[in-house]
């Protein structure tokens, strides 16, 4: 089995920052190295575990290969039954490809049993049922690497697909302390957490969501398939409407986006609110016809998990998630 190597401290520990999250430096100074499942680039990346909460937990950290003085962090949050590694494999490792370029740290954390407790209430998972923090976890795992790196805390950003966006919703409601932006694919707000979201201050947010999503219904409602159902969201556009309010923008307005794959019969509609603070963007990518997938990513899942909706070739999720959150520029021509 591939191990990546250990990573080693190149600034000093944030004493204050780790001592209200109740971790010692020494806790942030050593975090375990653990074992790298399948594929892993040796080079840059690092599979390690910190100690919170009572669990071990996991994470897949890739370095660029120059840290300039400040460096911007992506948390990338996976969906449920996947993990780290395989949210890595979906978004075709374009995330490391444009990280490296720009200097910028990403983290493939894992949740607990390949679930993230994102809010939702009477969930039969284990990150539901025990309440597992992973706002807390989150939270530590960007003091630890800020400990350890010399990380931007004001470009410390999050980004997940279905229940990874559900969860990167959470943070968008409940630590805009720490993380500056967010990007959700397919997801939206779950009721119980529409309900009680609101953030210390707005921050910039974007939703990438498909009209034909059989898992996460666009307009809102039950959530699951096949008859079983995991919770209830209010929807993309009702998300959308919220997050717009609280970043206390006056309006809306919406333009198609140019086509580039007729063939996969999707079109995609910017929505973006108007009048908002130059700080907080808020915008919602409908993807007309598209289904509960990762645009522009690798066929993973497996085509079964579009559930009836396409897989638009009309917009790229990592490419729209870059520049919304302001990480750089896109590589002309994408690098190993």
């Amino acid at each position: 089995m591939i191990r990546c190597r250990s990573s080693h401290l190149s600034r000093p520990v944030s004493v204050i920052a780790l001592a209200a999250l109740g971790l010692s430096v020494a806790d942030a100074a050593r975090p375990a190295e653990a074992p790298c499942r399948g594929n892993a680039d040796t080079a840059h990346e690092h599979c390690e575990s910190l100690s919170f909460g009572g669990r071990e937990r996991t994470y897949r950290l890739y370095v660029p290969s120059q840290l300039a003085a400040r460096v911007p962090l992506l948390l990338v949050l996976h969906p449920a039954l996947f993990d780290g590694v395989s949210m890595e494999a979906i978004t075709a490792r374009s995330f490391d490809q444009h990280g490296n370029q720009a200097g910028a740290l990403i983290v493939y954390p894992d949740g607990i049993d390949q679930h993230w407790n994102d809010g939702r209430e009477g969930i039969a998972t284990t990150a539901a049922r025990e309440h597992i923090d992973d706002v807390g976890f989150l939270r530590t795992l960007v003091a630890v690497l800020s400990a350890r790196y010399p990380v931007d805390t004001e470009r410390v950003f999050v980004t997940g697909f279905s229940n990874g966006g559900m969860m990167t919703l959470r943070l968008a409601c409940e630590a805009t302390d720490v993380f500056r932006g967010f990007v959700a694919v397919a997801a939206s707000l779950s009721e119980e957490l529409a309900a009680r979201c609101q953030p210390q201050v707005a921050r910039r947010v974007a939703l990438i969501d498909g009209t034909a999503d059989g898992l996460v219904p666009y307009g809102g409602g039950g959530v699951g398939a096949l008859g079983i159902t995991r919770g209830r969201v209010v929807g993309a556009e009702a998300t959308f409407d919220a997050f717009r309010k609280l970043a206390g923008c006056s309006g809306a307005g919406s333009e198609p986006l140019p086509g580039k794959t007729p063939r996969d019969r999707t079109d995609v509609i910017v929505h973006r609110a108007t009048g908002c603070p130059a700080d907080r963007p808020v915008v919602l990518f409908e993807i007309k016809g598209g289904g509960h997938a990762w645009p522009g990513g690798a066929r993973v899942p497996p085509q079964v998990f579009l559930l009836r909706g396409k897989l638009s070739g009309d917009i790229d999720a990592t490419e729209e998630a870059w520049r919304f959150l302001g990480l750089g520029e896109i590589p002309a021509v994408r690098t190993e």
